[in-house]
């Protein structure tokens, strides 16, 4: 084992803010692996992406496939264990945009479904607890591994279509608290990066997404929206020696569109 070499996993990572992080660590001599679930008519892009990254990071790996599911994510693990051999993962980034946007309230039966909380939840909230475990199970965690998820104001606001995602938000929030609390003599951190409304495809797949922008926009005292870099900045600053104090809280990244 190389205890130079770092790594960085990103559960969600050919898009958005999970692309960013990628490539801020990369930038930084990080070794990245990316998880990410994507149609074959957007790898091109992506792969173009990867390729980029893959030119500054000290190692670069990318696994199309299912990150919820059990047998696929052993799968995964198994991968990157043969991956990097000895070393091991020092950030785990969770980024995953996987679940129903739904109103509560339709005349048809698009109304949201039982069902859908669960697999929402599941795949936002519960799922970081998932690769949490089995990669400690797997002893593949450094003696100091950080924990990053991605959280909105979609957690304590009520959104329209936004319901079972705010849930798996707030389900997230108390994951990580809870990380931090029970994993703390393991040497893990786990803390939360609530970013502000960011131009990203997952934005834009929320019913009136451009009303959303508009309203923070007005409300940012900077008044522009928060970017991906915004927060990819800022998980590497969690990952450094002097923020290893930090963990088991929620840090907000939007330039202070959350003040009113």
């Amino acid at each position: 084992m190389n205890e130079n070499v770092k790594w960085v996993l990103i559960i969600g990572g050919s898009s958005g803010l999970g692309l960013a992080t990628a490539k801020k660590f990369a930038a930084h001599g990080f070794g990245v692996i990316v998880v990410h679930r994507d149609r074959k008519t957007d790898l091109e892009i992506i792969e173009n992406q990867f390729n980029e990254i893959s030119k500054s990071a000290y190692g670069f790996h990318s696994f199309n496939a299912d990150a919820v599911n059990p047998s696929k994510r052993k799968e995964i693990l198994e991968k990157i264990k043969e991956s990097i051999g000895d070393d091991k993962v020092n950030v785990l980034a969770h980024s995953l945009a996987k679940g129903n946007l739904k109103p509560m309230y339709a005349a048809d039966e698009s109304a949201l479904t039982n069902q859908d909380f669960h697999l929402t939840i599941d795949a936002m909230g519960i799922n970081l607890y998932d690769w949490t475990k089995e990669l400690y199970d797997l002893q593949m965690l450094s003696n100091d591994t950080r924990i990053i998820a991605y959280t909105s104001e979609g957690n304590s606001k009520a959104w329209k279509n936004y319901a079972a995602v705010s849930a798996a938000k707030a389900s997230l929030e108390a994951i990580v608290r809870n990380i931090a609390l029970e994993f703390a003599l393991k040497g893990i951190k786990a803390n939360c990066i609530q970013a502000g409304v960011s131009d990203t495809k997952s934005l834009r797949m929320i019913p009136n997404s451009d009303l959303l922008k508009a309203e923070a926009l007005k409300r940012n005292p900077n008044k522009r929206l928060t970017t991906p870099e915004d927060i990819a900045n800022v998980a590497y600053l969690l990952s450094l020696d002097e923020a290893k104090w930090i963990t088991g809280t929620v840090i907000k990244v939007d330039g202070g569109e959350s003040l009113q």
